[in-house]
Order: structure tokens, then sequence, then C-alpha cells
């Protein structure tokens, strides 16, 4: 078909002013990702989100809160943690929107928080520090609940009578009971998940604070060598108590291997890389499944496995590269392999019930995998289709934009970022009156008529990223719809890295 003179001056004008376009920008030679795939205008403010991700750990504190603590409506809660066991276990996270710490899914938030930071950590500018600060928190408490040899305190709170009240953390006067694995009550998985915690905060502080860094990656090695000697589940022994809120439904062996390659990455010691060659398969280094959370870090440890191999030429992890790639097939959609399903708005979708976790997880594998791939020039071969690093980037972000508000409801399912949000989300110290307006005690029972109110939560906990919609897009903004209005330091911890990321990618950082 013959082009017609206009249509051929339209064409030569779309050519040169994509060629002007295109090397108008410079590229960044110290980080080989940084190739302008996005378009150059960016559809959310990423920078405020990043900010906004962070800042949302300090409304989750528990202990006795710093001078500097910037969501104001909280005080002071839990000063007495441990005490029932004769131990100090003051400080750390409340995990959700109740008033139990427990030492499982901290653990998890305080390895994405760190392996954000790893990551794009030095992309981060300002928000460095205050990144630096939410991983500080929990490792201080992580090392005071592992002080003592071969014992992990690993709950604080008796969370059925928890769940019975409604209550401020700062009001609480549920029992604290203290729960602990040991030598006759072993738990593997929370043991080494805590190891891979604290050995990849002590990457994170190994210029800033190398003192703090070797005690840090010191007591990891020491609790990875408990979890791996002792081996059981922690819900084994622990059944009433952690059941059903963080039972351990994938088993050990996923922690045993993550815990192996943190401690690999964090000490550069031959014995762990051995312990990763003798040990990988049977700990199910190439079994196939395509979810990444507090439970099951299977796909995390191959990601990160591959990127020693992509990154750091060591030829013996050369496996892991594959067992990456099935997973990355597994949710690109229209891949041969895929079986990951989206909703009719193209958010990721695994379950009913906190499915952000899975989509923030998942993205940052995404973004992570890309920035080795495109370090290795290596992309991914889907049965055929080639996958390459651009296409992993579109689909994190399509997934961050998503949840920002590119969605049927138009609606941000992080509080306090964009004009509309959740105004009732499940959690007891945003929904019920700050100590503030409201000094005297909260009783127990009364709490729920806050609960069960149509009303806006009265303190904003800015940044929190809630369970969100259904299957179907849709989401009713209701309390007691725990599955889809609970905030959990979990979802929000991986979602730090890639905000980080596409705040930088478009020139906001």
């Amino acid at each position: 078909m013959a082009l017609s003179l206009y249509s051929f001056t339209l064409l030569c004008f779309f050519f040169l002013f994509h060629f002007f376009t295109i090397n108008a920008y410079p590229v960044h030679h110290n980080y080989p990702y940084h190739h302008h795939h996005h378009p150059h205008f960016a559809s959310h403010n990423y920078r405020d989100a990043l900010t906004k991700s962070i800042l949302f750990f300090e409304g989750q504190r528990s202990g006795s809160l710093p001078s500097n603590q910037r969501i104001t409506w909280r005080r002071n809660s839990g000063l007495s943690d441990g005490a029932a066991m004769h131990v100090d276990l003051v400080g750390g996270y409340y995990d959700a929107g109740d008033n139990v710490k427990f030492g499982f899914p901290m653990a998890f938030t305080t390895t994405m928080l760190s392996w954000s930071v790893i990551e794009f950590g030095g992309l981060m500018k300002s928000e460095l520090p205050n990144a630096k600060e939410a991983i500080r928190w929990a490792t201080d408490y992580l090392l005071k609940a592992t002080a003592h040899p071969d014992t992990i305190y690993v709950q604080v709170g008796d969370a059925n009578k928890d769940h019975a009240c409604w209550e401020r953390p700062e009001d609480m006067d549920t029992p604290r009971s203290v729960f602990k694995v040991d030598k006759n009550s072993p738990g593997s998985d929370v043991a080494a998940e805590t190891a891979a915690a604290l050995a990849s905060a002590s990457l994170v502080f190994r210029r800033s604070d190398p003192t703090y860094s070797n005690l840090l990656v010191t007591r990891a090695i020491r609790v990875f060598e408990f979890a791996d000697k002792y081996r059981a589940p922690y819900s084994n022994g622990l059944r009433k108590v952690v059941c059903p809120f963080y039972c351990s439904f994938s088993g050990y062996q996923d922690e045993l291997l993550w815990g192996a390659a943190w401690l690999h990455k964090a000490t550069r010691n031959p014995a762990f890389l051995n312990y990763i060659q003798v040990n990988g398969e049977l700990l199910g280094a190439a079994e196939f499944d395509n979810f990444f959370g507090w439970d099951n870090k299977h796909v995390g440890a191959r990601i990160l496995l591959s990127k020693a191999f992509l990154v750091q030429n060591v030829q013996s992890l050369h496996d892991y590269k594959g067992h990456a790639d099935n997973f990355i097939c597994s949710i690109i959609p229209g891949a041969p392999f895929s079986s990951a399903k989206y909703t009719p708005g193209g958010l990721l979708f695994k379950m009913g019930d906190s499915n952000m976790q899975y989509v923030t997880s998942t993205s940052f594998l995404l973004l992570a995998y890309a920035k080795y791939l495109t370090t290795a020039h290596k992309f991914v071969d889907c049965g055929g289709i080639t996958v390459t690093p651009n296409r992993l980037r579109a689909l994190a972000k399509r997934q961050v934009d998503y949840l920002l508000g590119d969605n049927p409801l138009k609606m941000s399912y992080m509080v306090g970022y964009g004009p509309r949000y959740p105004q009732r989300i499940h959690h007891r110290g945003s929904s019920l009156p700050s100590v503030a307006s409201h000094p005297a005690k909260i009783q127990c029972s009364p709490g729920f008529s806050f609960m069960k109110s149509q009303s806006p939560n009265p303190n904003i906990l800015v940044g929190a990223v809630i369970g969100g919609p259904d299957q179907n897009d849709r989401f009713p903004d209701q309390r007691p719809d725990y599955e889809q209005s609970e905030p959990a330091t979990y979802i929000n911890a991986p979602l730090v890295g890639s905000l980080a990321y596409l705040a930088h990618s478009f020139g906001q950082l």
C-alpha cells in the first residue's frame, strides 16, 4: 500500500521525535538496570508512596517510642513484655491489626525490608535512613529474642484472648504470655527465618555500623545452626498458640534453604555454599510452586541464589537460574506454563485472605530478577517465548500501579495515598480514639462498638497497605472484613524496594 505524502511526513516526524526523545536521556552506567523503558511521565508519585510505605512501620511499633516518632497518635505499649519469662522482649512490631507480636512474620518482614535496601537502597536518597531505622527496630528485638543459645522467643501475647478484645495497644490488658522454641520443642522454620533476617540486616549495616553488623551476622550463624540441628516445624509444639494465625503450612525446608542462602551472601563462607549444594534438592530447590510469602520462601531462595550465579558467577548455583525461570514463566500472562490468575482489572490473585501480600512480594521478585538478568545480559525462555527483563519490570509496575489506584474502583489500597483510599481498616489503634483525644482507658468489650461502627477510622495509619480487593476487583471497605481490610508488615516490606526502584526510574528521587 503506497504511503501518502502526509502519512510519510507524519511517519518521519514520529521517527525523529522518538529518536531524539530516546537519546535525550543519558544512560546511567552505575546501575545497569536504569535504561529508561518506562514512558517518561509517571502515573503515580512513587516517591510519596515510598515515604508512606516506610512511615507505616512506625504505626506498628511496640515498646517505648522515640522522640522522633512521626505517627504521633501512637504511644508507648507492651513495656513489660517478656516479664512473664524473666526476659526483656520490649520492642518489635505488631504484625497487623492486633496487639500480638508474632516472631515468624516479624522475621520475614525484616528479611524483606533488608532485601529491599540491599537491592534498591542506593536509590532511596533521603528515605534510606528511615528504611534502616525500620529494620533496626525489628533487629533490636530479634537480638533480644535470640539472646539465649538454642532458644528463640517467638511470640508475645495470647492471640485467642487478644482477638476477643478490641483494645488500643496502649491499653491492652490481655495476657502477655511468652512462647519459645528450644531443643525440646524446636522450630526450624521460625529459627531459620530469624537467621535470614539477622544475616540480611547485617548487610544493610555493614558500612554504616560495622559493630552492629558483626553482632547480627554472628547471631545469625548461631541461630541457623540451632535451626538445622533440631529439625521440626514450630507449629508441632506450639500448635494451639500459633495456629491458625501463623501455622507453618509449607514445612521448614524452605526456610533452611532461604536461611543458608542469606548466610552465604552475608558471610561468603564456603561452608554455606557447600550446605546449599549438598542439601538444596532435599530442601525443595526444584519444587514447582509460585507462591512467596511469610510461610513459603522457596521462590525467594531461588531468585536470591540465581543472583549468586548471574551476578557473582558462582557456577555451582547454575541450576537456580532454571528454577527461578520456572517461577517467572508461571506468572507471565499468556506464557505456555503460566498458572497465575489475574482479576478482570489486572491484579495478580492468589487467595481471598490478604492477597496483596502476594502482589507486593511477587512484584519485588520481578524487579530484583530483572536487575540480575540485565547485569548478566540474560533473559527468560518460557517454552520458546522470550521474556525480557523489561517485560518483568512492566508486569511489576502494573501491579504496583493497580495497588496505588489504577484499578476499576480508582481506589488506592495504601492508606493516606491518593484521593481515595480505605477509611475503615481492620486495625485496633487506627479505629479507636487516640490516647491524646481520649485519655481514659477503653475496655476490652466496649471497644467492639468502634470496630462495628460505620464511621471512618479516627487515626490515619499512613502507608498501610491492606489485604485488597477480591477476585472480581470488589472492595467493601468494612472493618470486620479482615481478609480484605487488614494491613500487615509483610505486605509493606517488599513494596518498599519496588517503590524505590519506580521512584528512581521516573526521576522522582
